[in-house]
């Protein structure tokens, strides 16, 4: 390598072997290594993932330890691929990467990376903060990535964007890709679109949740095994409850409560933003660090639920007019401002402030198994999926991971599922909150009483009433946000 000669590049890697081996034992075990990574205070040191693949690939007699000959052996070959892209991207020659060459490296791969995590990504690496990339920070930062040829790919892999699915079925750009006012805005657009083009299946969903017949024959059908005849009934009831709602109003009664739910998605996504990242900035803290980027993924786990539950309180008085004008449309009945003026005249005569946040226990309840299903599924899926195209290209899974499209993919099938699971909290809360309403006259004493009255009159089937539209309308939902998040991005010209 031209940048030092051998002598110098063999004291290096012994002066960091030396830095690396705490406990002067001659080796590196799993955990010696993290130790080591922890001290020089290394990327990769919390990444037991990734350090165990390193292991793996550095322990080349196998034995679980690295002696200093296979330690000495990897650096030297990982520099050699290092020194090699980074000169690749250092496109003028001066031995610097700057913010240009790196964004036309990126361009010229074809990776589409967001400014924010471009800069971010140029940050971490940038340690003096001169405004370049020298060899040797940019050695540091990559040396211990797992990949036996470098490539932009496997060096981004720690900077992945998804669309996420909430527990009520509606899309929106993750907490974690919304950085800074023009990406906010881009989620909020794709966020407006996707909402209002699924909002005819979020109607039929809200209807058969407030409509409190028995449909005895599908529940007979489906108690005796009939399977076909109880699919059969559902799709009948879906398609009753499409016609009815036509009957009310044709089109307009469809959209009813569209334009409540498509305010209400910047306050969300603003306040969710907001308070997950001050959640994310306070672990840091209580971890004894200052960057919260680099928080536990159990920091990050309760921070994402503790967003969603105070983004959901600010929002619940909105959703909760929402259901209940809903639940009041009838046909010749008022629509649109006046529909809801009235409704909310209503609620405040009856019961004041109270009447906008009936059943809020119940959604704030379901918030966090709600996110660890979707997390757990999100996480599985994606390893899944890497380590299957890792085993099929012959590559490492950091070079393997599911790209953009899957990404979106595996997020809207995991929200889906964590939705599904928690649907009959979700079908409490919308019931406490859009009771007394024409379309469902039941009264309730809390939660408990919901439960009671909806099993007794509908089986444990009843729970259930919705589902089935709040499904059909997340593959369309990601796939509309996916595409309206990346167009207005580019309108925006933030790529």
């Amino acid at each position: 390598m031209s940048y030092e000669s051998g002598n110098a590049q063999d004291a290096r890697v012994e002066a960091l072997w030396a830095t690396l081996d705490t406990k002067k034992e001659g080796h590196l075990d799993l955990a010696g290594l993290k130790k080591g990574l922890r001290k020089i205070d290394h990327p990769l040191k919390n990444a037991d993932n990734l350090l165990a693949d390193v292991l793996r690939h550095v322990d080349r007699d196998s034995d679980g330890k690295i002696q200093y000959h296979e330690f000495a052996s990897f650096v030297k070959a990982a520099e050699r691929e290092l020194w090699s892209l980074f000169n690749r991207i250092d496109y003028n020659g001066d031995g610097k990467i700057d913010r240009t060459e790196l964004q036309k490296a990126f361009q010229r791969a074809k990776l589409a990376v967001p400014q924010s995590k471009l800069e971010h990504f140029f940050a971490e690496i940038d340690t003096n903060n001169d405004g370049t990339i020298s060899f040797e920070e940019w050695r540091d930062f990559l040396l211990f990535i797992p990949a036996s040829a470098p490539n932009l790919e496997a060096v981004m892999s720690y900077f992945s964007s998804t669309v996420k699915v909430n527990p009520e079925g509606d899309v929106l750009i993750s907490d974690d890709t919304i950085e800074g006012l023009g990406y906010f805005l881009a989620g909020g657009i794709s966020g407006i679109v996707s909402r209002t083009s699924t909002a005819p299946l979020d109607r039929l969903k809200v209807y058969l949740i407030a409509h409190i017949g028995n449909a005895e024959d599908s529940i007979r059908a489906a108690k005796s095994g009939a399977a076909i005849q109880a699919t059969k009934g559902a799709w009948a009831t879906l398609s009753n409850a499409a016609k009815d709602l036509w009957a009310a109003g044709g089109m307009r009664s469809l959209f009813a409560g569209n334009g409540l739910n498509v305010v209400k998605v910047m306050p969300e996504s603003a306040v969710k933003f907001g308070s997950y990242e001050a959640a994310k900035r306070l672990a840091a803290r209580i971890e004894g660090h200052s960057d919260p980027k680099q928080i536990h993924s159990w920091s990050k786990f309760i921070c994402g639920g503790t967003s969603g539950m105070v983004s959901q309180f600010v929002v619940y008085p909105l959703d909760t007019l929402k259901f209940r004008m809903q639940c009041e449309t009838v046909k010749g009945g008022l629509h649109g401002n006046r529909l809801i003026i009235a409704t909310a005249k209503k609620m405040w005569t009856k019961d004041g402030f109270r009447s906008f946040y009936r059943g809020l226990p119940m959604g704030l309840a379901g918030m966090f198994p709600y996110a660890a299903l979707d997390l757990g599924t999100f996480e599985y899926l994606k390893k899944t999926i890497s380590q299957h195209n890792a085993k099929k290209r012959g590559v490492h899974e950091e070079q393997a991971m599911p790209g953009s499209v899957a990404t979106a993919a595996i997020g809207g099938f995991s929200g889906a599922f964590g939705a599904s699971m928690v649907y009959p909290m979700n079908l409490i809360r919308t019931r406490l909150q859009s009771q007394g309403t024409v379309q469902h006259p039941r009264t309730y004493t809390g939660i408990w009483d919901v439960l009671h009255q909806t099993v007794k009159g509908e089986g444990i089937r009843g729970l259930f009433k919705g589902l089935t539209p709040n499904l059909l309308k997340v593959v369309p939902a990601v796939s509309i946000t996916y595409v309206v998040y990346e167009n207005s991005k580019k309108m925006m010209q933030l790529k």
